[in-house]
This record gives C-alpha cells, sequence and structure tokens, in this order.
C-alpha cells in the first residue's frame, strides 16, 4: 500500500518559490489502477515523482507498506526503486540498444547474470506481444511498440508498482486502447498496482478504478471513478468530466437558465428525458452540449440544458428530472 501523507513541494526560482504540490494525502491500494489527472500545471507530474523520490518531498512523507522511503539511506532507496518503476510519454529508451539489451539493462545494473536476465527479457516479449523485436532498434518500431518495449522493460526487476507518466499522450486513441488493455492485463496477471498520471479523461475512464483530481497543486477530489464522474463536486473536475465546450456555451447563453442533468446506468441514460418533460410538463429546453461515456459496466452521461422562463418554470423542470432514478440535477451559474 501506498500512503501519501501531508505532502508538499516547493520549487525556488528567479520570480521566487512556487509551490507545486500543497498537502497532498492519498491512499492507494496495493492490485488498484489509480487514477491521478488534472490540467496542465497542476502538479501530476511532480506528485508521481515524490512518490519514487527522484524529487525529495518539502514537507510530507511517502510510505510503502508502513516504511517511510524519504528517511532511507541511498542504498536502501536505490532498492526500493526497483520496486517502483515507471514508464514515460517519450518512452526513454535507450537508441544503440536492440529491444532486447534495452529490457536487460535494468537486470544489469542490479548485478543479474548475462543468461539469466536474456532469459527474462525474451520472457517479456512475450508478455507485451513483441517475440519478434528482440534484435530490432527503437527506430525500427512504431509509437505503440516502442511503448511496449517500455513496460516490459520496467517489469524487469519485479516491481510492486507501476508508475505511468503520460504514458499514452503521445499515441493514437487505437494504439493508446491496446496500451491501457496490456496495462489492465498485467495488473490482473502480476498483481502489480498501477498509478496512472494523465489529462487524458478517456484514460481514467477505461482502466482506473479510484482518481484523484488534482488542482494547483491541491487534491480536490477524490473517490471511485464512477461516483466522482456521475457528480463531479469541484470547478476542476467538472472542468474535466463534463461536455467540450461547455464553458464557451455558458458564455453564449445569458438569457437562458442553464441546467445541467448528470444520469448514469443503462436506464436512465436511454429514457428520452427532454421530450417527455416538454409532453408532460410543457416546459420546452434546449440541449446546449451533451455526452456519454461508460465507466465500468455503466453508461453515463451528462447534458448542459437551456431554459426560457421564470422560477417557478425552472422549479418545475429540476423537479421532473429529479424525480426519475439515477439523474443528478443542479442548475448551473457563471461561477461553476
Amino acid at each position: 500500500m501506498i500512503e501519501i501523507k501531508n505532502l508538499s513541494k516547493e520549487f525556488q526560482t528567479a520570480d521566487g518559490t512556487v509551490e507545486a504540490l500543497k498537502n497532498v494525502n492519498l491512499t492507494i491500494r496495493d492490485g488498484d489502477i489509480y487514477g491521478i489527472i488534472g490540467m496542465s500545471g497542476a502538479g501530476k507530474s511532480t506528485l508521481v515523482r515524490c512518490i519514487n523520490m527522484l524529487e525529495r518531498p518539502t514537507e510530507g512523507q511517502v510510505l510503502i507498506d508502513g516504511q517511510d522511503i524519504g528517511a532511507l539511506s541511498t542504498a536502501e532507496l536505490r532498492k526500493v526503486r526497483r520496486e517502483i518503476t515507471m514508464i514515460f510519454q517519450g518512452f526513454n529508451l535507450l537508441m544503440q540498444r536492440t529491444c532486447l539489451k534495452n529490457i536487460c539493462f535494468p537486470l544489469e545494473l542490479a548485478g543479474v547474470n548475462k543468461a539469466d536476465a536474456k532469459k527474462r527479457a525474451m520472457e517479456l516479449l512475450e508478455v507485451v506481444g513483441l517475440p519478434d523485436k528482440a534484435n530490432a532498434y527503437p527506430a525500427q518500431l512504431s509509437g505503440g511498440q516502442q511503448q511496449r518495449i517500455a513496460i516490459a522493460r520496467a517489469l524487469a526487476t519485479d516491481p510492486k508498482v507501476l508508475l505511468c507518466d503520460e504514458a499514452t499522450s503521445a499515441l493514437d486513441p487505437k494504439t493508446t486502447h491496446s496500451i491501457l488493455e496490456l496495462i489492465r492485463d498485467i495488473n490482473q496477471r502480476l498483481g502489480i498496482s498501477v498509478i496512472i498520471i494523465t489529462h487524458q479523461m478517456s484514460v481514467v475512464e477505461e482502466i482506473c478504478s479510484r482518481v484523484a483530481i488534482l488542482d494547483e497543486g491541491h487534491v480536490v477530489e477524490e473517490g471511485l471513478v464512477s461516483e466522482i464522474f456521475s457528480s463531479p463536486k469541484s470547478r476542476a473536475a467538472k472542468r474535466l468530466v463534463f461536455p467540450e465546450g461547455a464553458e464557451e456555451i455558458l458564455l453564449e447563453t445569458k438569457g437562458e437558465r442553464r441546467i445541467r442533468v448528470v444520469f448514469g446506468g443503462a436506464v436512465a441514460s436511454r429514457e428520452p428525458l427532454i421530450a417527455r418533460m416538454a409532453m408532460e410538463e410543457h416546459i420546452a429546453a434546449s440541449i446546449l452540449g451533451a455526452s456519454t461515456r461508460s465507466i465500468g459496466d455503466k453508461a453515463y452521461g451528462n447534458m448542459l440544458l437551456g431554459i426560457n422562463g421564470d422560477d417557478d418554470t425552472v422549479r418545475r423542470a429540476m423537479n421532473y428530472l429529479r424525480s426519475i432514478p439515477d439523474v443528478l440535477v443542479e442548475e448551473v451559474t457563471d461561477n461553476v
């Protein structure tokens, strides 16, 4: 289990002190696929580098199975890092080495003999689905294949935790899906805990069980993916979850009252709610934005509605929508 307690990180710059992380508290259970998401500059990459002590926190602790790794000696920390490996957006492969030798590299550093290292590397090439690329060089591979080799290298030392820092950001959607499927398979087959650092909502939706949302160095929301995505509370979460362009829509529709409807589950997401409301309550609503997504085995969606009417009309509309199971309703103001 990974416990992050009261963690803060400051950087000194020419313009003064920058607070990258502010009193972060998280618990990541063994075997989880845990997402950390936020906009650029939120502190995601700094946090993941603090987890393996590539960056030393200014304050706070990182505990791995109860052990404060910030208190370890350099030699002790080196051993722990073999159990907390990392993959990156840019793959970070050694271009002058073959794929096989890239995977062998961390084993060489750990003092494993060449025969055993080669055997382990060949096994991992099978795991990542590239057994025929042992003698290929990274420049001869596609981006997705390079990331598979990077994953194999990260698995070489039998880690307990795999850190993924924007690992799919440079890949197309189809390749991203295949890499996420591989990570899920590794998580289930080997029992490795996975921490996904990303700004992509689709990545968290597809693979993560729990998620923390970072905003300006703070954890503003944390919990099950399905719960946060169906009913986000913070402004940062709403920016990430709700339809693209929603903020622009808010600015363009100042003459209307705006209602956000979030629905989950197969029944609610297939109900013609707006048409029913128009027929039964005689309330017309325009759909300003809408999106749907699958999280786990449930379908979720949200709509931004515009309603012209007085307070009573808006109240009746909201009460009608709230009467439907699995539907959450809120009025949207310019501050949300």
